[in-house]
């Protein structure tokens, strides 16, 4: 992103903390570094949630205010962010890159198209999103400068401001924040921040987060139906299994991409 930024403020535990806490009900402390690392693999593998919930991590983040809408739907973290009651905002904001800018795509309802835009469309985009910012901004100051209170001042800023918060939460949230919006059908911009978070926890739980990627990121999971006609195929069953149309379509598909469509 142009302007954003995410940084660690603080943590509490790491890899030891999940083991301790998973061995707490028979008294034992941690072991070799295999035994600890194959001790998370099962408690990742097997979705045991509970000793992930002794660590947590604390962000400071900047963001545009249309990512940090989609954050905030993640409700089982802490949040404080900055108020335009209390302080005026800062002129910051987001104008995409121009490899960025594309049109709606016609078989995704919420993502952009691949579809390549020539580079003078590309730039009236930019440059009409860039005037309009700037346009908001200077009706938001002078209405600062009158004296107008700012929580009413502020209520015309776009989007695409930035905000800033502090967000604390804890490593098995924060693995399923990142399952989410890691995932190719999530947007971009939310994306390029989720794979900062990644990065930084790497530092605080790199075994946790190891297996994280092997089980969950670069997982699949299948329905009891595709299941079915997965053990099919693997029987070398002949007769025709049970899926059809769009459901052997996605079956299909995360049999040859590994993710889900």
């Amino acid at each position: 992103m142009d302007k954003g930024f995410i940084r660690l403020v603080d943590y509490l535990g790491g890899d030891e903390r999940v083991v301790q806490s998973a061995r707490v009900s028979y008294g034992e402390g941690t072991k070799s570094y295999r035994e600890d690392a194959g001790l998370i693999d099962y408690l990742l593998r097997h979705r045991h949630t509970s000793p992930f919930e002794q660590i947590a991590l604390t962000f400071h983040i900047k963001m545009p205010i249309f990512v940090a809408r989609q954050w905030i739907r993640h409700r089982t973290a802490r949040l404080n962010e900055i108020s335009g009651r209390y302080s005026v905002m800062k002129d910051d904001f987001y104008v995409p890159a121009s490899g960025d800018v594309a049109l709606q795509s016609t078989d995704n309802k919420q993502g952009r198209s691949n579809q390549d835009l020539d580079a003078e469309a590309v730039e009236k985009v930019r440059s009409c999103l860039s005037e309009g910012q700037k346009h908001a901004y200077g009706e938001y100051i002078s209405l600062i400068d009158q004296g107008i209170a700012r929580e009413l001042a502020r209520i015309n800023l776009p989007l695409s401001l930035y905000t800033e918060l502090y967000w604390q939460i804890d490593l098995h949230n924060l693995f399923h924040f990142l399952e989410l919006r890691l995932d190719v059908h999530a947007q971009k911009e939310i994306r390029l921040y989720a794979g900062v978070l990644l990065e930084i926890t790497k530092k605080v739980a790199p075994r946790c987060c190891e297996s994280f990627e092997r089980h969950r990121l670069g997982g699949v999971s299948f329905s009891q139906e595709e299941f079915a006609e997965l053990k099919r195929r693997l029987d070398g069953g002949a007769t025709a299994g049970t899926l059809s149309g769009k459901a052997l379509d996605r079956f299909e598909e995360k049999l040859r991409t590994g993710k889900q469509p």
